[in-house]
């Protein structure tokens, strides 16, 4: 069974076993704008908790994406390089950035559930 999770900073991860697809939420889609250039993570990176993870540039601003919790990076969205505007159009879905095998599982208790999640963005406006 799989489960989404929240980070104050925009992202989302869905957790499906040890693995974890990490994206940017549609809220933080909607703060940038159009979506201009991706830069994801290559694979069998390492990242740790806070770590830069990707890039993003809108046409209103450029935009790092943290990684929510440390892993492996085991696959990069290589569509966005090509069609960066998933981003805008599906950041929930087809605009995932990077998939990594979870290393510290205990980090993602620390994340909001999708209730949570919308009440802190209610209080962000």
């Amino acid at each position: 069974m799989s489960e989404l999770k929240f980070s104050e900073d925009h992202e989302w991860i869905l957790i499906d076993g040890d693995v974890g697809t990490v994206g940017i939420t549609e809220f933080a889609q909607e703060q940038l704008g159009d979506v201009v250039f991706v830069e994801v993570p290559d694979e069998g990176k390492d990242l740790e908790k806070g770590d830069e993870a990707a890039v993003v540039e809108s046409v209103k601003a450029a935009s790092e994406v943290y990684a929510i919790c440390d892993g492996e990076v085991i696959a990069g969205n290589e569509a966005l390089a090509d069609e960066p505007s998933l981003v805008n159009s599906d950041p929930m879905g087809e605009g995932w950035f990077y998939k990594a095998k979870i290393t510290d599982a205990s980090q993602l208790e620390e994340l909001m559930d999708e209730a949570g999640y919308k009440t802190f963005i209610e209080g962000q406006g």
